[in-house]
C-alpha cells in the first residue's frame, strides 16, 4: 500500500541561464512496530490491530508513502521561455512490522519468510516510485517555449508534464497492488505460509 503526495514549487527568473541542469534525489526512512505472538496466526491479529493505517477502519500489514517535490526554475534565453533548473526529491518512508516476542525456531523461520517477501513488496513500490522520478525528469529537462515572455506557458506545460508521469505511474503503483493482492496472489500465500498454512 502506498499513499502518495506530489508537490511543484515553480521560480521563475528573469535572466538568461545555461542550459538547464536537472537532478533529483531520493530520501528514505524506515519506521518499524511491534508485533507480538506465539503463533502466526496472533502475529496476523497483530498486524490487523497494530499496522500503519489503510483506509478509515483497517490496517496494513507494511505501507510504503511517498511525497514528491520539484523545484523548478525558468527564464529566458534567446527568445525562448527554458527550464535551466529542475530538481526532484523522492521522500520514502517505509513502515514494516517488527515481531517483538521469543518465537520458536519454526515460528521464527516462517517469520524471516514472511518478512522477506513483505519486504520486497514494499521496495518494488519503492522501484517504481523512482522509476517515476527518472520519467519525469527526462520529460521536462530541457523544456523550452516561445513567445512566453513571463514564462507562464511554460511553467504550465512542466506541471502538466508532472502530473501526467504521476498519473501514470500511480496508475501502475494500483496496478501492481491488485495482482498482489489478488485472491491467490502473493501476499495471501505470505500470510498462510506465516500462519503455517499448505
Amino acid at each position: 500500500m502506498r499513499p502518495a503526495v506530489l508537490t511543484c514549487l515553480v521560480a521563475i527568473g528573469a535572466l538568461c541561464a545555461p542550459q538547464a541542469s536537472a537532478g533529483t534525489k531520493v530520501l528514505v526512512q524506515t519506521r518499524t512496530y511491534d508485533v507480538t505472538g506465539s503463533s502466526g496466526a496472533a502475529l496476523i491479529e497483530a498486524m490487523d490491530s497494530k499496522g500503519p493505517k489503510h483506509g478509515f477502519m483497517t490496517h496494513a500489514i507494511a505501507q510504503t508513502a511517498y511525497t514528491v517535490d520539484w523545484d523548478i526554475d525558468a527564464g529566458q534565453d534567446k527568445g525562448f521561455c527554458k527550464l535551466r533548473r529542475a530538481n526532484g526529491t523522492l521522500n520514502l518512508f517505509y513502515t514494516f512490522p517488527r515481531m517483538a516476542s521469543p518465537a520458536t525456531p519454526g515460528l521464527k523461520k516462517r517469520w524471516n519468510q514472511f518478512f522477506a517477501g513483505v519486504r520486497a513488496h514494499e521496495e518494488t513500490h519503492g522501484r517504481i516510485a523512482r522509476e517515476m522520478m527518472r520519467v519525469t525528469e527526462r520529460s521536462i529537462t530541457g523544456l523550452r517555449v516561445a513567445d512566453d515572455p513571463y514564462c507562464y506557458k511554460t511553467r504550465r506545460e512542466a506541471r502538466q508534464r508532472i502530473q501526467a508521469a504521476y498519473a501514470e505511474y500511480e496508475a501502475k503503483q494500483i496496478a501492481f497492488d491488485a495482482y498482489e493482492h489478488r485472491d491467490g496472489g502473493h501476499v495471501e500465500r505470505l500470510v498462510a505460509a506465516l500462519m503455517g498454512k499448505p
